[in-house]
């Protein structure tokens, strides 16, 4: 196929549509190879971040955006609001998780944010990222060495495909019934340090993949400074002169997906800034990192967001509350919606709790119908999926903004090579 010939719409589509996995993997070196003549490319944001832990600059906090539908079109809408703020500083993720449940794999994924870079004409470095690619704690507890093997995997094949930014989440293994923070942290840093030094064994000869860690889960108790220093003591320990993680994620009041009230809404998160502020300090004058990563904050209320610039937030990852604009807006077909909530019932009626209402089961598992409706939502009219994506693109411009990603794309490009 010659370039001049090269239709990145219909190319983009027959890779989402087909399920062969070779098929997937020509079709994902065609769009890359595009890619790369029009100066655009999968980059890490290691030095940069690195650059950061030195104090060379400030005063922002990098979005990570994870798509869990409509990749192409949502991926554009980002590169698009980018361009308008001369954005560089923002990262494309989906988390070990979401790969399953969405059907989006590693392949898949990177190759619509790069063919979408070439839709939009961006070029320059894209950060593509692996977010929580998480230790499942029972699946370890009754066989450690096959499912590191199979985290390990996953991080091979991500890397192929041009996942440059790695966060491991082994902080599912912590374990507080211990007496002594650093027992309580044992494994976790043993493992993080394992799969730090197998990413440092396949990473691409010339990138520094960026690697995250992570002190306490989710949803859980808040992260204090004793257990960051516990963490990063036992992770140098194991790691040597190994270059080991560029930022590390922390608790501090939030759940992925946010609370569900039984109405449906959302309850207003408690997020102690403080917190995040201080281990955000930590991580960059004792340990060299850029600073502490939030999760779960796209439900916040929107006056939040540029608290995250004041604490000096490295990254803040969003993901469900763009899932929710997209079942929620005004374009998306009812009956498709309807459709999705009856396979829901279902299919994951297994995962409804006694005394929810309907609201809160719907809300807290549709997330699991958009891999099996992928295609049939793809093939939604290109005025829909436009229509849909144009919300999406005000959203993603107004979060630069809170976020003070405006104007950075220079500084960016300075520390990201090819």
């Amino acid at each position: 196929m010659g370039r001049e010939s090269f239709d990145v719409d219909k190319t983009a589509m027959e890779l989402v549509m087909n399920d062969d996995v070779t098929k997937k993997k020509q079709l994902a070196k065609k769009i890359l190879d595009v890619a790369h003549e029009k100066g655009a490319y999968p980059s890490s944001i290691h030095e940069f971040y690195m650059a950061r832990g030195k104090g060379e600059f400030s005063g922002f906090t990098v979005p990570a955006i994870n798509l869990r539908s409509m990749t192409y079109d949502l991926a554009r809408a980002i590169f698009r609001a980018a361009e308008k703020n001369r954005s560089g500083a923002f990262v494309f993720e989906i988390a070990r998780s979401e790969i399953g449940y969405t059907n989006q794999p590693p392949i898949e994924f990177a190759s619509m944010v790069i063919a979408a870079a070439i839709k939009e004409s961006y070029s320059g470095p894209m950060f593509i990222q692996g977010d929580h690619f998480q230790v499942n704690a029972a699946k370890f507890k009754e066989n450690p060495d096959k499912e590191i093997e199979a985290l390990q995997t996953l991080i091979q094949d991500a890397i192929s495909s041009g996942f440059y930014n790695i966060d491991i989440d082994s902080s599912t293994l912590v374990d507080p019934s211990k007496p002594a923070l650093k027992e309580q942290q044992l494994l976790n840093y043993e493992v993080c340090a394992k799969v730090t030094q197998f990413i440092r064994r396949i990473e691409p000869k010339g990138t520094k993949i960026s690697v995250g860690g992570e002190i306490g889960e989710i949803g859980r108790q808040n992260s204090t400074p004793e257990e960051l220093r516990a963490f990063m003591a036992g992770f140098e320990d194991k790691t040597g002169n190994l270059i080991g993680m560029s930022k590390i994620s922390v608790q501090t009041g939030t759940t992925h997906g946010g609370i569900v009230l039984p109405n449906g809404s959302i309850a207003q998160i408690k997020l102690d800034f403080n917190t995040l502020e201080r281990l955000s300090r930590i991580a960059r004058k004792e340990f060299g990192l850029a600073g502490a990563v939030q999760h779960g904050a796209s439900t916040l209320p929107p006056e939040a967001f540029h608290k995250f610039v004041e604490c000096e937030t490295a990254e803040v990852h969003l993901a469900t509350d763009f899932q929710n604009m997209i079942y929620e807006s005004e374009h998306f077909p009812a009956e498709l919606k309807s459709k999705m909530y009856e396979w829901l019932r279902v299919n994951a009626a297994g995962e409804a709790k006694q005394g929810e209402t309907k609201e809160q089961f719907l809300y807290k598992t549709r997330k699991k119908a958009l891999g099996p409706f992928k295609k049939e939502i793809m093939r939604l009219p290109q005025e829909t999926r436009d229509a849909i994506a144009a919300e999406l693109e005000n959203k993603f411009d107004f979060l630069f903004k809170q976020l003070n990603v405006v104007n950075k794309r220079a500084l960016v490009n300075k520390y990201s090579a090819q």
